[in-house]
C-alpha cells in the first residue's frame, strides 16, 4: 500500500483546482514543466505527485491528459464517493462551514446543525436543520452521518466527540482547540487556527525582514 506524506496529502486538492481551471480554459493537455512552472513547485516534485495518483504514465514531451488527471485525482480524495457530515457547534465558524456551496463538489454532504443554544435548535442555517446535541447520536444513525465536524467550545469538545462516536462518526473533523482522545480506528483531524496564524505572522516577518535589507 502506496503511503503519502502530509504535504504531499495538502498538494492533491491544489493540483485539482489547477486542472479544472485549466480544462475550463480549454485546455486538455499539460506538462509537469507547465504545472511545476504555475504552482511553484520542482518538476520532480510534480511529475512523483501525480504518478502515484494516475492510472495513465506521463508521456515524455507529450503531457498528461486534464480530464483524466481530473478523474484521477478525484477518485483518490474521495470526491466521487458522499460522504455523510454534521456540525456540532453552530455559531460563527460552524454557521460558515454548513454555509459552504463547495463540501458538496468534494464528496462531503453537510445534513445538519447541533447547538445547546435554544435559540439556534429548529431553525435552518445553509438550509440544513439544527438540532439539540441531546439528539445528535440519534440524529447521526438516521442520517448514517460517518463524519462530525466540531466548532464547540473546548471544555465540551471532549464529551461532543465522544456523543458523535456514538452516534456512528468515523472521523472527527476538529475545529476546537482541544485534545481528543478517541477509540482506535476513529480518525481525527486537528485545524489549529492559532498555530496557522502563528506560521503566517511568522512568515510575514520573515519576508519584512528580508525586505528591509
Amino acid at each position: 500500500m502506496k503511503t503519502y506524506s502530509m504535504n504531499q496529502l495538502e498538494r492533491y486538492p491544489i493540483y485539482l483546482k489547477h486542472f479544472k481551471e485549466l480544462r475550463d480554459q480549454g485546455i486538455e493537455i499539460v506538462s509537469s514543466p507547465k504545472i511545476a512552472a504555475k504552482l511553484g513547485y520542482s518538476e520532480e516534485q510534480v511529475r512523483k505527485d501525480l504518478q502515484n495518483v494516475s492510472l495513465e504514465p506521463g508521456r515524455p514531451k507529450k503531457g498528461r491528459s486534464v480530464a483524466q488527471l481530473i478523474e484521477d485525482l478525484e477518485t483518490f480524495l474521495g470526491y466521487r464517493e458522499r460522504t455523510v457530515a454534521v456540525v456540532m457547534g453552530v455559531g460563527h465558524l460552524g454557521s460558515a462551514l454548513l454555509n459552504f456551496p463547495a463540501f458538496s463538489e468534494m464528496g462531503l454532504s453537510l445534513q445538519a446543525g447541533f447547538d445547546n443554544d435554544p435559540a439556534k435548535i429548529g431553525t435552518n442555517v445553509g438550509g440544513k436543520p439544527v438540532y439539540s446535541m441531546d439528539r445528535l447520536s440519534e440524529v447521526m444513525r438516521e442520517i448514517g452521518a460517518t463524519v462530525a465536524i466540531l466548532t464547540v467550545p473546548s471544555p465540551v469538545a471532549e464529551e461532543a466527540a465522544s456523543r458523535a462516536i456514538e452516534g456512528g462518526a468515523k472521523a472527527i473533523w476538529n475545529f476546537a482547540p482541544a485534545h481528543l482522545d478517541v477509540p482506535e480506528g476513529v480518525v481525527v483531524e486537528n485545524v489549529n487556527l492559532a498555530s496557522s496564524l502563528a506560521v503566517l505572522t511568522h512568515r510575514m516577518s520573515l519576508s519584512k525582514a528580508k525586505g528591509d535589507h
